[in-house]
């Protein structure tokens, strides 16, 4: 691989990009927040601007309920010859881009069993996906050359790959992720609010108390808790 687009450059976008360019691939970066794209260009991600030719592969790191919409207005440019995404759910993804993307051929899901419990692009690593499962979840339209492209994507992240169907990843993933994340927003919510705070207790996630890990591992912004419960 030798370009490559990344749309979305918050934590995980940018993490991408970072440890794609620094395998020696060319890395354009995109954003509907142009100061995001700019703050992952600075830190050395690629090049905040379009590529103005085709790139090898293009990354979607949006949320889930954009992914479609973002894969077909790409699709509909020529941005790349392969696209992938890393949306934590992927059976609406593939629903939505082989309902609208034009070509769903090209489209392969993906999601990299990674994060912190900071976002934004100054909260990227290189080595966030390092030893990590990233799940991949190829359509029955999807190409062998868009699956290649994601597979190499992996690589670069020296992540571990692990092929899946959609539905069968988000049946594991609402068990083994979302579910727990959800009960330590619950709990969270509840230290914060409860009687435990009339008393002058540290909020969660200050030590020492046994809070943080809970708080820690909630997302970082309520949106996610929609999009789970939905």
């Amino acid at each position: 691989m030798r370009t490559m687009t990344v749309i979305g450059t918050g934590l995980i976008g940018t993490s991408i990009a970072l440890a794609v360019s620094g395998r020696g691939v060319r890395v354009f970066l995109s954003d509907r927040d142009p100061a995001a794209a700019r703050t992952a260009a600075a830190l050395g991600a690629g090049l905040a601007r379009d590529p103005g030719e085709t790139v090898d592969l293009a990354v979607i790191a949006v949320p889930p309920s954009h992914v479609g919409a973002v894969l077909t207005e790409a699709q509909e440019r020529g941005l790349a010859r392969a696209y992938t995404d890393v949306a934590s759910v992927k059976a609406g993804p593939e629903q939505a881009a082989l309902r609208r993307a034009p070509d769903p051929a090209r489209y392969v899901g993906g999601h990299p069993l990674a994060g912190r419990e900071r976002s934004g692009p100054l909260a990227a690593r290189a080595e966030l996906f390092r030893d990590r499962n990233w799940v991949l979840t190829p359509s029955r339209l999807t190409s062998d050359e868009a699956f290649e492209r994601a597979l190499e994507l992996v690589a670069l992240c020296a992540a571990v790959p692990v092929v899946m169907r959609s539905q069968d990843h988000d049946a594991a993933v609402a068990v083994t992720s979302h579910v727990p994340h959800l009960m330590a927003s619950l709990m969270a919510a509840r230290l914060t609010e409860g009687p435990c705070r009339a008393r002058g207790c540290r909020r969660p996630g200050s030590p020492p108390t046994g809070r943080r890990s809970s708080a820690t591992c909630t997302p970082t912004c309520p949106a996610s808790y929609r999009r789970w419960t939905r």
